[in-house]
């Protein structure tokens, strides 16, 4: 092995650990975890969500290092999407509750009567906007 081999190993690693780092506190520091299963009324579960993100992780981070692709049929790629979006929906909604966006958001607008709106109007949009990058960019 060269030393620039070696030298790519260690930066590798390095940046693998910092940014493993920086997640996993990131998830403990604002609980997103532990509000999540709050949320969602299934605290008993909680070790199962910890093994979702974990394992979620590593398979992210083995996929993107590989040229991996999986061909399934799109009737099984239905539920594994909505499944992830559900997921990802829920993680974003535990972070914006813990870190309080809505109500400051809100205020800042002038609408602080109407959260709900708010709400509705960020998804609807996030459901759209979505919508039209899977069916009009990606689909294509």
């Amino acid at each position: 092995m060269t030393i620039s081999v070696i030298l790519t190993l260690f930066i590798g690693f390095a940046g693998g650990l910092a940014v493993g780092s920086g997640f996993v506190a990131f998830l403990t520091v604002l609980g997103i975890i532990p509000r999540l299963t709050q949320l969602t009324k299934t605290m008993k579960m909680i070790h199962y969500y910890e093994i979702a993100v974990i394992t979620g992780a590593l398979a992210g981070g083995f996929i993107s290092l590989n040229n991996y692709t999986m061909h399934l049929n799109p009737l099984i790629l239905i539920p594994i999407g909505l499944a992830s979006g559900v997921f990802i929906g829920l993680l974003a909604a535990a972070l914006t509750e813990v870190l309080n966006v809505f109500p400051i958001l809100a205020k800042r607008i002038g609408i602080e009567g109407q959260i709900v709106v708010l709400i509705m109007a960020i998804v609807f949009g996030k459901i759209f906007g979505s919508l039209f990058h899977w069916l009009y960019l990606v689909y294509q």
